[in-house]
């Protein structure tokens, strides 16, 4: 399973970069839609934290954005306590990552590079968890359940608010 894992991971990862760079096609999976969807909304809402965050990234990360990456979700999830807010976020980052180095003149290259770290991270270092959770098909649950909620549900201030975790965690480990 954790090959198939890994190559689902890789799938989401690429077309959720390729959706943040100007390629519009047709999500591949109702997975990805769900994964553009929500990542978009997250990155939406908290727009100007990710452009802060996008600076101190790229001033820290030199030459190797992917490194760097990876180093930033291990530490992350160096708690523990993974859950779809955290993965969404780490997608929405990611996204806006890509998004920012192609505007500086990177090439695609880079943005493949970008997904598979996520697919490295969250298809083999997190596979268990992966597991646990009913793999993509569990995301796919969660977005589904949260999309039968209003806008203004728990459930939807409990996604933003495990990723707002995430996201306050790249902040310290960006500025330090």
């Amino acid at each position: 399973m954790s090959c198939w894992l890994w190559k689902e991971t890789l799938i989401l990862a690429e077309d959720y970069i390729n959706f943040c760079v100007g390629n519009q096609r047709t999500p591949p999976s109702e997975r990805a839609e769900a994964m553009r969807h929500l990542a978009g909304e997250m990155e939406k809402q908290y727009q100007c934290k990710f452009h802060s965050l996008l600076q101190s990234f790229l001033e820290a990360c030199g030459s190797d954005p992917s490194t760097r990456l990876k180093n930033v979700m291990v530490a992350l999830v160096g708690d523990g306590k993974l859950n779809w807010g955290r993965v969404v976020s780490l997608f929405a980052f990611t996204g806006a990552l890509a998004r920012e180095l192609c505007s500086r003149g990177e090439d695609k290259d880079c943005c493949r590079r970008l997904a598979e770290t996520i697919a490295d991270y969250l298809g083999e270092e997190q596979r268990e968890w992966l597991q646990q959770n009913e793999g993509w098909e569990g995301f796919n649950k969660f977005f589904r359940s949260s999309r039968e909620v209003s806008q203004d549900s728990s459930m939807k201030t409990a996604l933003f608010a495990a990723a707002g975790v995430g996201i306050a965690g790249l902040t310290f480990l960006l500025v330090r």
